[in-house]
């Protein structure tokens, strides 16, 4: 499954060197916006979930969520390419 992580976080000055390992660690990753990775994993959206919040402080956000067969926008073709050759591995 490919899940995407959003996320605010709000604490100024603090180090996320181990949140964005943790994204990581759940799987094949992609990062080309700001506060937007997505990763194909075969945890689930608690299973990302558990992983990343050990690494976040309680005045920030984080979003897990599926990425579905039904997407649009503007970004490179390498990031088309990276969710295309992983579309069978999208929710429907």
């Amino acid at each position: 499954m490919i899940y995407a992580i959003n996320y605010d976080l709000k604490k100024p000055g603090q180090d996320y060197a181990d949140l964005y390992k943790a994204i990581e660690e759940c799987g094949v990753c992609w990062h080309y916006l700001g506060s937007t990775w997505l990763v194909d994993t075969l945890l689930d959206a608690e299973g990302v979930w558990q992983r990343l919040q050990p690494h976040v402080d309680k005045t920030d956000r984080v979003l897990v969520i599926g990425v579905t067969r039904d997407y649009q926008g503007w970004l490179s073709q390498e990031a088309w390419d990276w969710i295309n050759s992983r579309s069978a591995k999208l929710a429907a």
